[in-house]
């Protein structure tokens, strides 16, 4: 699994591993629409630049309201 942002998506489980989440946390908010996704070859990824907000107010709930 990649371990860096220095890619230019991640898919949910390396987003819910980066946010230190569980994965149906990041499901649950993609179904809100408090985090963009895209498809790329496929397969739904989540852009590193909607995980940036989240990272810079990181802490315990940072998907919740």
């Amino acid at each position: 699994m990649r371990t860096s942002l220095t890619t230019s998506a991640h898919t949910i489980r390396e987003t819910a591993w980066v946010l230190g989440v569980d994965r149906s946390e990041v499901c649950r908010a993609i179904r809100l629409g408090k985090l963009r996704t895209e498809r790329r070859h496929g397969q739904t990824v989540i852009p590193v630049s909607a995980l940036l907000p989240l990272l810079a107010n990181a802490g315990p709930g940072v998907l919740r309201d």
